[in-house]
C-alpha cells in the first residue's frame, strides 16, 4: 500500500465516522455499511503490524471512500454538514497533537480499554461508554466542542451521544493517523485529482467488476 492509498484510507475513515455521526444524530441507528465497530476498532489498534490492520481490511472503509469521493470529487453531491464535521475533527486533532499531556493520558486510558477489552472481554457497549469518556475528557476540553445537528430527542440518548462521542474520537485517530502518513491541508487545494483518483482506485480494488464508467466522478 503505497503513501496516498494510506492518505486517503485514513481520510475515508474520518468522512465514514462523520458520517455515522449524522446519521447516529437524524436516526438513532447505523446500518451495517457503517461499519461502527471496525471504525471504534482502530482506536484501539495502537501498534499494529501493518496499516492495513488498523481498519481491519480495506473493505471496511469502502463506505467512506464514497463519503469522501462526493466531498472532494466533482459531483454536486456535497454534504455540507459532513464536510463541517471533517474539518472540525481536523482541527482538533491538530489541537490534541499539541497537547502532550492529553496525548499521555489519552493513551494511558486507550492502554486500558484494550485491556479491558482483549483480557476481560467487556462488552463492546461498555467498551463504546469508556471512548466516550475518553472523548469528554481529553478532547472536548480542546477547545470549542463540535456542534452536532439532530433530532433533540435522540441526541438527549445517552446510548447515542456515548457512540457519537466514540466515532469522533474514532475520527480524531484517524485524522493523526492521516497526518502521520504525510497527509497535508495544502492536498485538498494542488492534490484533490490524485486523492479522487486513489480513492476510485481503491474501490475498484475491493470491487473487481465494478464498471469504468462510474469513474467519471
Amino acid at each position: 500500500m503505497n503513501d496516498w492509498q494510506q492518505r486517503v484510507l485514513a481520510l475515508a475513515a474520518i468522512a465514514q465516522a462523520c458520517a455515522a455521526v449524522k446519521q447516529l444524530a437524524r436516526h438513532g441507528q447505523l446500518t451495517e455499511e457503517f461499519e461502527r465497530d471496525a471504525l471504534l476498532q482502530s482506536v484501539l489498534e495502537q501498534d499494529p503490524e501493518s496499516f492495513a490492520a488498523i481498519y481491519g481490511d480495506a473493505g471496511n472503509l469502502n463506505f467512506g471512500l464514497k463519503v469522501l469521493l462526493a466531498q472532494i470529487g466533482a459531483t454536486r453531491n456535497k454534504d455540507v454538514e459532513i464536510t463541517r464535521y471533517m474539518v472540525g475533527v481536523l482541527a482538533l486533532a491538530r489541537r490534541f497533537e499539541r497537547s502532550t499531556r492529553a496525548v499521555a493520558d489519552l493513551g494511558q486510558r486507550i492502554q486500558q480499554l484494550q485491556r479491558q477489552q482483549q483480557q476481560f472481554q467487556f462488552e463492546q457497549e461498555t467498551i463504546i461508554t469508556g471512548m466516550a469518556g475518553a472523548y469528554s475528557d481529553f478532547i472536548s476540553p480542546l477547545g470549542r466542542p463540535l456542534q452536532i445537528h439532530g433530532k433533540p430527542a435522540l441526541l438527549q440518548q445517552k446510548n447515542v451521544q456515548n457512540q457519537i462521542r466514540a466515532l469522533l474520537l474514532a475520527a480524531i485517530r484517524s485524522a493523526i493517523l492521516w497526518r502521520q502518513v504525510g497527509g497535508k491541508r495544502r492536498h485538498f487545494i494542488f492534490s484533490r485529482r490524485r486523492m479522487v483518483a486513489t480513492a476510485l482506485d481503491l474501490i475498484r480494488i475491493d470491487n473487481p467488476n465494478r464498471p469504468n464508467s462510474e469513474s467519471s466522478t
